[in-house]
């Protein structure tokens, strides 16, 4: 049964009056009159209250209020309790207390609530979205568990100095403390003597300790790191074609440094600080318990102001600092552009626009920075007056203390360095559970990545001696990005060994489609390419792309030497092969010329050399692999004549398959056979001579080129 706010309220007030009647019918049995017995009151309320609610369907937003309703009460006795002379009689239940006294509580209850939805930051309705986060947010922790696996030995000695260094600072302040006592009272030099050189050995031992942590945990965060980046380009480099179309490389390369980065740190970073903090409060409260029960309780009101600080503040500067990265980028991509197309701007006189726009990012991103360090100064502001605020209280108490005889001067020199150490591990334990979520969140992109499964067919095992006849049966192909709007319609024609064929057509007419087909780049929507007989994705993929080449019109060149283009791909590749190919591809030339000749850096995409030299060394790295067949998409667009000619008679040594994708028209009278295409098919196919009869498209298309 569900029931609404309303009801809920209604029936959470209705009940508790009740169960406060039935309580004081019952209180000399169940509760005697002390603090314990208020907080079992409450406790004991709350429980009754929680199920019912929970029972009956109507717990929702007013379960939140049950703490602050059944707890406030006891909570503020027993914090006046903390102040000596206040209160001389044990406190009376809520159950036993006059109707106005019950009023009161009820209100006080209301207001706490009140005061904690104002203070901690809004929350947003979950969505469905949201409430599946918990167990996902845990899978993400145990993938990333499974991926630190084979750090485990390292992460038991890290965790063992982890705790070792927590253990000896906590005792630190125990024995600075009983150094004051020492000194203050008859001095003993024995006492004195065992007391430094406790202090001594734990400072030592926690300092040691810590190197070895902090060490332990960089090695493994480097492993992790790692690990996880060649898992990632790993499967980023098996994804299909499609996949790299629809992602933005500016997110590829966010998901492998910062994303990585983020994840990784989540073992050997957030779990260490969490962990560390963790069992440093435990620890300190309970060395500060040990010393004064009541000054611990005491400090204990620092605690919800604090967190509560910590947490709106953390929301706030997270939200800035991204703001900051987007305003850095936005800087970033100014000078990019401005830099990059310095042509374009000097021509057009823009200078100062571009200028312009740089400030306004700057000035963007200063305004930015400005709130930050505002925000942050208030912050600290806030904290350290609450601290201050807290240790005269503390001193205050802890002097009354000392004149009662109930605490030493050393011991509250020791509770003040606890409570001052324990702050800080609080404030850490607050952030860095955001962190810890925030590093999930940049895990659970990388894992999308690591996930996806390419949309490609099985990879072939197919690798015998070829011949190179290449057949499209009826193949019909439509981009992945758009399914909708076929490239190429039953496209049907072969390709035969030791002939040149050349395809033409006008832009858009799926040319470059069948060269991405022929290399298996691509699945056809419909149909068959066929090589030798056996379709393309049954061949293994180094073998089949050993035996397939492509050049294209403007080929891609790596940093490193010429030796390093030509070999490109290629396990074990000897330096006469190289210059073997560099002969074929009209190369030799212009190497043997270069400075350090096959050593040559070419630059970053080839900066160093002219587009012809780009095409030749690619045209190279194609005929190092002694290709079967051979596809120049424009290959030689940036070569002369003499050069091509030369170029046509060397690649169909071996009866190897060329298919030539050309706009020159001598590139395409040279050649054994023509196809021309024309909106996804096929419209015509012969000689030169033959098609220029039939004074179809190709002929149409010729006369353009010779009126240009």
């Amino acid at each position: 049964m569900q029931l609404s706010t309303l009801g809920s309220w209604a029936l959470l007030l209705l009940t508790d009056l009740i169960l406060l009647w039935v309580l004081q019918r019952l209180l000399g049995v169940l509760f005697p009159p002390g603090l314990l017995s208020l907080w079992l009151e409450g406790a004991f309320r709350m429980g009754v209250l929680w199920e019912l609610l929970s029972l009956l369907g109507g717990l929702g937003k007013v379960g939140k209020l049950l703490p602050a309703l059944c707890l406030s009460t006891p909570l503020f006795l027993s914090l006046r309790a903390l102040v000596p002379g206040v209160l001389s009689a044990p406190p009376v239940l809520l159950a036993s207390a006059p109707w106005a006294w019950r009023l009161i509580a009820y209100g006080g209850g209301a207001l706490g609530w009140a005061v904690w939805k104002v203070l901690s930051p809004s929350e947003a309705p979950h969505s469905a979205q949201e409430k599946e986060q918990g167990p996902e947010n845990k899978a993400m922790m145990w993938r990333l568990l499974r991926l630190s696996w084979p750090d485990f030995p390292f992460l038991v000695a890290a965790f063992f100095f982890l705790a070792a260094a927590v253990i000896g600072e906590m005792f630190i302040p125990h024995y600075t403390g009983r150094v004051i006592d020492i000194l203050g009272q008859d001095f003993d030099p024995d006492a004195f003597a065992t007391a430094i050189f406790f202090m001594c050995l734990f400072s030592l031992g926690s300092s040691f300790s810590a190197g070895c942590r902090g060490g332990l945990f960089t090695l493994i965060f480097s492993r992790i790191n790692l690990r996880i980046r060649r898992l990632l380009f790993s499967s980023l480099l098996r994804q299909d074609l499609s996949f790299f179309q629809e992602t933005k490389t500016g997110e590829l390369n966010s998901r492998l440094s910062s994303d990585t980065n983020l994840m990784s740190r989540w073992l050997p970073l957030n779990a260490n600080v969490f962990l560390r903090s963790l069992v440093k409060v435990i620890g300190l409260y309970g060395f500060m318990f040990s010393l004064s029960p009541r000054l611990t309780l005491l400090s204990l009101l620092e605690l919800p102001f604090s967190m509560v600080a910590e947490k709106v503040y953390n929301a706030r500067h997270q939200d800035v600092l991204q703001q900051i990265q987007d305003a850095k980028a936005e800087a970033g991509q100014v000078v990019r552009e401005a830099v990059g197309n310095l042509k374009t701007v000097r021509s057009f006189g823009a200078e100062g626009d571009e200028v312009q726009r740089y400030e306004e990012a700057l000035e963007h991103k200063r305004q930015l920075e400005w709130r930050r360090d505002w925000e942050r100064a208030a912050y600290l502001l806030l904290v350290r007056g609450l601290q201050l605020g807290m240790q005269v209280l503390m001193l205050q108490c802890g002097l009354r203390q000392i004149l009662a005889g109930e605490l030493t001067r050393g011991g509250l020199l020791s509770f003040l360095l606890y409570q001052g150490d324990v702050g800080r591990s609080v404030q850490n334990l607050v952030y860095i559970c955001g962190d810890m979520m925030s590093n999930v969140g940049a895990a659970e992109k990388v894992f999308r990545y690591l996930d996806r499964e390419p949309r490609l067919a099985p990879p072939g095992t197919l690798a015998p001696p070829l011949q190179g006849l290449v057949e499209f049966k009826d193949v019909s192909f439509a981009y992945p990005t758009h399914p909708t709007k076929p490239v190429l319609q039953r496209v049907t024609f072969t390709l035969h060994p030791g002939t040149v064929t050349a395809l033409v057509g006008p832009n858009g007419a799926g040319k470059s489609s069948v060269a991405a087909l022929l290399q298996n780049l691509y699945q056809p929507t419909e149909g068959q390419v066929l090589l030798d007989g056996e379709p393309l994705f049954r061949y293994q993929h180094q073998y089949l792309h050993s035996q397939v080449s492509v050049v294209g019109q403007e080929p891609v060149l790596f940093s490193g030497s010429v030796r390093d283009n030509i070999a490109y791909g290629l396990d074990s590749c000897e330096d006469d092969e190289v210059r073997a190919a560099a002969r074929a591809a009209c190369a030799d030339g212009f190497i043997a010329n270069m400075e350090h000749g096959l050593d040559t850096a070419v630059g970053e995409k080839g900066s160093q050399v002219s587009a012809g030299q780009k095409q030749c060394l690619a045209i190279a790295r194609a005929l190092v692999r002694n290709p079967r067949v051979l596809i120049l998409d424009e290959a030689t667009s940036a070569l002369d004549m003499e050069c091509e000619q030369e170029l046509q008679e060397k690649m169909l040594q071996g009866g190897r398959t060329v298919l030539v994708i050309a706009h020159r028209l001598q590139t395409v009278q040279a050649a054994d056979h023509i196809l021309v295409l024309d909106q996804g098919q096929v419209v015509e196919q012969g000689t030169h001579t033959g098609l220029m009869a039939q004074r179809g498209l190709y002929h149409r298309l010729v006369q353009r080129h010779l009126e240009t």
